[in-house]
């Protein structure tokens, strides 16, 4: 029987499979498409998430096949300089178009030994309370202990699952596409310039070979946004927004998103769970989606393959959903505030104004970025000192960093003092003995995700953490 079944082989489902393989678990990944999408929807990461590629080792290759930005204007397109000393060692926006961050991640995940299967498509399950049969379109089944929907948010996992998905439907359309525009592009750079002034919806970038990336407002919503529109649409919709088609012709590919902003009700139901846009769903504002649901993976990861390794203590698998949920409710809030920020309406144009005024203060300029790069995020541990819950970011050492101390994706018990013990849990907690100048405490005991769990010098209160993380001593 296969450990795990993952539906969807996008980011998400890739980065969670990943992180199963770091601990032994064998996963199949199932993707109904029979081959890499071309269009490009993310174009980078975030903070974050590049921390998270960092603590196990794999950053380096992204930041070399893409290009950093500062990360000013990413909160609702308000122009502002980027923050300055933001907590991390990533203070800056890496952009890296979709197709590329799903080839590195592949390219791992097959390293690893990930198993996965192109054009198979999920079209049922039954779950029981030893595992879930997964039926496909070609009529076949597998049988796995978990199946975790990373299909999108036309999820047919939670379709399936019959979990609720709330929220407000789609009020607006907006088309993107790649395409080769024929106008001189100091015509293109000057026109952009002047629609964007009032038109945040519309923009139109340089890419390589001629090409553009064009994205601009759609006359109304359509019924079916899984239909890309056609050129014709796509050149009526510049002419109305832009006075021009800028002899737009030969296109790459062509897609379509909404405002469309939903989260279901529930992450979990028995062997089933649901990650990355399967689970929440907001307009692509600020950039976060992607980085969402990597975020997920990474969360779910260790806290699964822990429940499959058998030392999982009592409601660890539970906390997934209590702390991502939150996380997925405050980037939907997000982007809906930045929606009213961007509308063309007077009452959002004032907000706007004011808005614009209040990010001049450091400090809420700082708080809104630290909200997009999702450094700021703080699981409820309960009261204690102002670390707990939070994720540490890339300390330096007498002896490397905190991240190089993370590769293997277990915990990490950074001990200034020399001691303190882990000796019960060395199975799945490294101790390590090292100081650093930038931390001012005795001791931090780190989940495999990064986030602190402990903080102190007290052998017995490290004890009873090392049991409500990492389950009974072995």
């Amino acid at each position: 029987m296969i450990d795990v079944i993952v539906a969807g082989g996008g980011p998400t489902g890739i980065m969670l499979a990943c992180e199963l393989r770091l601990h032994g678990v064998s996963v199949v990944v199932l993707e109904k498409e029979a081959g890499p999408t071309e269009i490009v929807r993310p174009l980078g990461m975030h903070a974050r998430t590049i921390e998270v590629l960092d603590q196990r080792g794999l950053a380096g290759r992204f930041l070399e096949a893409g290009k950093t930005y500062p990360l000013g204007g990413f909160f609702a397109a308000i122009t502002k300089p980027s923050p300055t000393k933001l907590d991390t060692t990533h203070p800056y926006v890496l952009g890296l178009p979709q197709p590329i961050t799903l080839r590195l991640l592949t390219e791992h995940a097959i390293d690893v030994g990930v198993d996965i299967r192109r054009a198979c498509d999920v079209v049922g399950f039954e779950q029981n309370d030893d595992g879930v049969s997964v039926g496909l379109a070609d009529g076949s089944t597998l049988d796995s202990r978990y199946l975790v929907g990373c299909d999108g948010g036309r999820s047919t996992v939670r379709k399936l699952l019959g979990v609720e998905f709330p929220g407000e439907s789609a009020t607006q359309e907006t088309l993107l596409g790649e395409l080769e525009l024929s106008a001189a592009p100091e015509t293109i750079s000057a026109v952009n310039a002047e629609v964007r002034e009032t038109q945040l919806r519309f923009g139109a970038g340089p890419l390589a070979s001629g090409r553009y990336r064009v994205v601009v407002p759609a006359d109304g919503v359509v019924e079916d946004r899984t239909a890309p529109p056609s050129l014709d649409e796509f050149k009526k919709q510049l002419i109305a927004t832009a006075g021009t088609d800028f002899g737009a012709h030969s296109p790459r590919w062509l897609s379509r998103f909404s405002d469309a902003t939903r989260l279901a009700d529930h992450y979990r139901v028995g062997r089933v769970l649901l990650a990355g846009d399967a689970a929440h769903v907001h307009p692509p504002l600020g950039g976060q989606g992607l980085n969402l649901g990597v975020q997920d993976a990474f969360n779910l990861g260790w806290k699964l393959a822990a429940e499959i390794n058998g030392w999982a203590p009592s409601g660890l698998l539970d906390t997934y959903e209590a702390e991502r949920h939150p996380v997925a409710a405050d980037v939907l809030d997000s982007t809906r505030a930045q929606t009213v920020l961007m509308s063309l309406e007077p009452g959002g144009q004032a907000v706007r104004r004011l808005m614009a005024e209040l990010m001049d203060f450091e400090e809420v300029n700082r708080y809104l970025i630290e909200k997009i790069i999702a450094i700021g995020i703080r699981y409820d541990f309960g009261e204690g000192h102002q670390l707990l819950g939070r994720r540490l970011r890339d300390l330096a050492l007498s002896r490397g960093s905190v991240y190089q101390l993370m590769h293997g994706g277990r915990g990490l018990l950074l001990d200034q003092t020399g001691k303190l013990s882990a000796a019960g849990w060395t199975d799945r907690v490294d101790h390590v003995v090292d100081t650093s100048e930038e931390l001012d405490v005795a001791a931090v005991l780190l989940r495999p995700d990064g986030h602190v769990v402990w903080v102190g010098d007290d052998q017995h209160d490290l004890n009873e953490k090392l049991t409500q993380w990492f389950g009974q001593p072995s």
